[in-house]
C-alpha cells in the first residue's frame, strides 16, 4: 500500500500528464488545420503570379505579334506601354517603344488602357452617398391632351425649360441616396510575381512549336518545411498555364 504523501505524488503527476495530453490533442487538431491553410494560400498565391505572367504574356502579344519566353522583359513592355497611356491618351497605334536602352515597334490597341486595368485591377464595390435635388413640374401632354406631373432631377432641368409644354415649376426637393459603384483596384504587374513565391526559383516559361505560351510551377516532387518540430509544410507542384487553360481547374 503507498502512504498518502506517494499517492499525492502519483495524483499529481497523472493530473501533470492529463493537462500535457489535452494540450498535445488541441496542437494535434488545430495546428495541421493552421498548416493547411497556409498551404493553400501559397497555392492560391502562385496561381495569381502564374496568371499574372500569362496575362502579362498575352498582352506583349497584341503589342508586338508573338509571346516572349523572357517573362521579366513581356512584364515591363506592358507595364511600360500602361505608363505611357497614362502620361498621353493618345500614345495608340503603331509606336516605338524606348526602353533599358532598346527600341521595340509595337501597335497599341484602342481601349488598351481600360483592359489592362480590368486585368490587372482587383473588382470592388462602393457605396456613395449622392447629394441630389428632385424637380417637380407640371408639362403639357399633348397626347392625352392635359398637364401631367413629371418629377426630374436637377440637372435635366434645362432641356425642360426650353419645352413649350412646359406649365410651371412646383418644388425643387433636396435629396440624398445610396449609389452602389463597381470599379477597379488596379496595379502594375510586378516583377516578383516571375519567382515561385516558396521556392524564389522563377517559372518556367515556354513556347511550342505551334506558338502556344505555357507558364507553370518550379516546384519539383514534394517541397517541405519543418513546423513546430513534429509537423511539416508540404507542397506540391503547383500546376500550369497553358493556351489559356489553368491546370487547377480542370476536373
Amino acid at each position: 500500500m503507498m502512504d498518502p504523501k506517494q499517492r499525492s505524488r502519483y495524483s499529481d503527476l497523472l493530473e501533470l500528464l492529463m493537462v500535457f495530453a489535452f494540450i498535445f490533442l488541441v496542437i494535434s487538431i488545430y495546428v495541421p488545420v493552421e498548416i493547411w491553410k497556409e498551404e493553400d494560400h501559397y497555392a492560391d498565391k502562385s496561381h495569381f503570379y502564374m496568371e499574372n505572367i500569362f496575362h502579362a504574356e498575352e498582352f506583349y502579344k497584341r503589342l508586338t505579334g508573338e509571346f516572349n519566353p523572357d517573362a521579366k522583359w513581356a512584364v515591363q513592355v506592358v507595364d511600360a506601354i500602361r505608363d505611357s497611356l497614362t502620361a498621353d491618351s493618345t500614345y495608340l497605334n503603331d509606336q516605338v517603344l524606348h526602353l533599358k536602352g532598346k527600341s521595340l515597334p509595337v501597335t497599341v490597341p484602342e481601349g488598351y488602357d481600360a483592359e489592362f486595368d480590368t486585368t490587372f485591377g482587383f473588382r470592388k464595390t462602393r457605396r456613395d452617398t449622392i447629394l441630389d435635388t428632385t424637380v417637380t413640374l407640371l408639362v403639357f401632354d399633348p397626347e392625352i391632351n392635359r398637364v401631367d406631373t413629371v418629377y426630374i432631377q436637377k440637372r435635366e432641368l434645362k432641356k425642360y425649360r426650353d419645352d413649350p409644354n412646359l406649365r410651371e415649376i412646383l418644388a425643387e426637393t433636396p435629396m440624398t441616396r445610396v449609389e452602389v459603384n463597381t470599379y477597379y483596384d488596379s496595379y502594375l504587374p510586378d516583377t516578383n510575381m516571375l519567382y515561385c513565391p516558396l521556392t524564389g526559383k522563377p517559372y518556367q516559361v515556354t513556347i511550342s512549336e505551334d506558338g502556344n505560351f505555357r507558364v507553370s510551377s518550379p516546384i519539383e516532387g514534394v517541397y517541405k518545411e519543418p513546423r513546430y518540430g513534429i509537423f511539416s509544410f508540404k507542397a506540391k507542384n503547383h500546376g500550369y498555364i497553358e493556351d489559356g487553360v489553368r491546370s487547377w481547374e480542370k476536373s
